[in-house]
């Protein structure tokens, strides 16, 4: 089981962590996810100009040496290429909480996982 650490892009700076294979392939099964559901919502129309169906936000936690939690509400962005990512990142001396470019992070991880898997 690997534990290189996963680098996450932010919107200034960066954030590093020791992280698992397994809980990358989580992350972006998650990340997949939240990609079709801002879909939905940017594609989404309605006779009589409705509003599309309301989907529910994503949030994906993972506990090792930090906790790292990463949270979007699809339905408050207009595509996913504009969506964004709040991530908090903490352990018992440090809290960061912080937002992300989505495309960003999924990248982040996708990099990570073609590292793990050399």
């Amino acid at each position: 089981m690997s534990t290189l650490p996963l680098t996450l892009n932010l919107t200034q700076g960066s954030v590093s962590l020791r992280f698992t294979s397994e809980a990358a392939q989580n992350l972006k099964r998650v990340l997949d996810e939240l990609m079709e559901k801002l879909k939905a919502v940017a594609t989404k129309t309605h006779p009589g100009g409705g509003k599309p169906t309301p989907q529910k936000p994503i949030e994906y936690q993972y506990t090792g040496d930090v906790f790292l939690e990463v949270f979007c509400n699809p339905n408050i962005w207009p595509s996913p290429f504009a969506a964004k990512v709040l991530i908090t990142v903490r352990d018992e001396r440090i809290k960061l909480m912080t937002e992300a470019e989505l495309t960003r992070i999924i990248d982040d991880v996708n990099q990570y996982l073609d590292q793990v898997s050399e």
